[in-house]
């Protein structure tokens, strides 16, 4: 059991405040991805959480047991609390094979030859890299000394792995496939995983929950679909999703329990039960229409509920093609699937489900109506 609970956690570095009132709760088995720009906080938390940093208040508890509590200036060692870190860097001993930089942490607990034999293999075996075990780093290729320093944390058998930003040295497809064994790694150990990226892709693929950081504050916290079909704000929504979410001005209104929208593209009525809990304002006022490119779907003709537009731009791209049109003085993109070719200044009819459109207040820039 690994349930973390941050409450009101704050951290400065001199006068720069990098922790904002930090409240987050990790429940036991969950795959916690914090999330967010360079500079965000999100790296410094998981450095509050192993105890490699002490914040200035707040308190902190695993399995109901306080770890942190800054008021009494406690703060519990790293060694006693049951976790094990993964850093970018792969942090291997270069005079040691495979099998002793895994083993080296094991025998420190005073474990059986038996049972660090055991936990050596049996870690190897879920990296898939046992062929290597008495191989030095410099023998193996990045990707392979990064699993090598996963299965090191995963043989300690700790009850919380933390991951700072781990794949990141690792090219491409690498990355790809390293995705694949974490994710496994975690249904299969069922360990607390908490870990940091500013790549929204592994975020996405890879969690359960997403804490999503902006300037030291938790911006939003949610499962990643959530995420990503309800970003809670206008920053948040520019910042998931690839290619980016299309943002066109529009005007609306909420009149008699519902919202009229009215945007270059089309005018829309929703009822409450879209709408969020967010406060909406009165009259008639600025909103942004968000609309994920691959809900711009390009019709054959015209149909119901379809809208002109014209092709500004194509970009196919192998697997996929962006197409940019205008409707009007607005420009968006569609993502369409495989090889597509529209010739430029052509006039094409599309549609875009309203049930798949998130609505912004412009001046608050808050999520007003939600997307199903």
């Amino acid at each position: 059991m690994s349930k973390i609970v941050l409450s009101h956690i704050d951290k400065y570095y001199g006068d720069n405040h990098v922790l904002r009132d930090i409240n987050l709760t990790i429940e036991d088995g969950d795959f916690m991805t914090l999330l967010g720009p360079s500079g965000c906080g999100k790296t410094t938390t998981l450095r509050v959480v192993s105890g490699l940093e002490n914040p200035q208040n707040g308190t902190m508890t695993i399995d109901g047991k306080e770890i942190i509590n800054a008021a009494t200036a406690y703060y519990a060692e790293p060694s006693k609390r049951g976790l094990n870190l993964v850093f970018q860097s792969y942090a291997l001993w270069p005079h040691m094979t495979v099998r002793n930089n895994i083993s080296f942490g094991l025998k420190i607990q005073k474990l059986s030859k038996d049972e660090v034999d055991r936990r050596v293999m049996e870690s190897l075996r879920m990296m898939r890299i046992e062929d290597y075990i008495d191989r030095y780093p410099n023998e193996l290729s990045g990707g392979q000394q990064q699993r090598v320093a996963i299965a090191r944390a995963v043989a300690a058998n700790p009850k919380l792995l933390l991951l700072d930003e781990p794949l990141s040295n690792l090219d491409a497809k690498l990355r790809v496939d390293m995705r694949s064994e974490l994710k496994r790694i975690h249904r299969e150990l069922g360990t607390t995983i908490i870990y940091v990226t500013h790549d929204q892709v592994e975020a996405l693929t890879m969690s359960t929950q997403i804490a999503l950081f902006k300037e030291g504050e938790l911006s939003q916290v949610d499962s990643p679909m959530e995420l990503y079909m309800n970003p809670i704000d206008l920053q948040a929504a520019d910042f998931i999703g690839n290619p980016r979410i299309n943002f066109i001005e529009g005007t609306a209104r909420y009149q008699g329990g519902r919202l009229h929208v009215s945007c270059p593209l089309k005018d829309m009525v929703f009822d409450r039960a879209d709408m969020t809990d967010e406060k909406i304002p009165e009259g008639e006022f600025p909103c942004v229409v968000a609309i994920r490119p691959e809900q711009v779907h390009i019709l054959d003709k015209e149909g119901p509920d379809s809208q002109k537009v014209k092709v500004y731009a194509n970009q196919p791209a192998g697997s996929e093609t962006l197409v940019t049109l205008k409707a009007g003085d607005s420009e968006f993109i569609s993502k369409q699937i495989g090889l597509q070719n529209y010739d430029f200044d052509a006039e094409l009819f599309i549609h875009v489900p309203d049930e798949k459109i998130n609505i912004y207040d412009a001046k608050s820039t808050r999520l007003i109506k939600k997307a199903r």
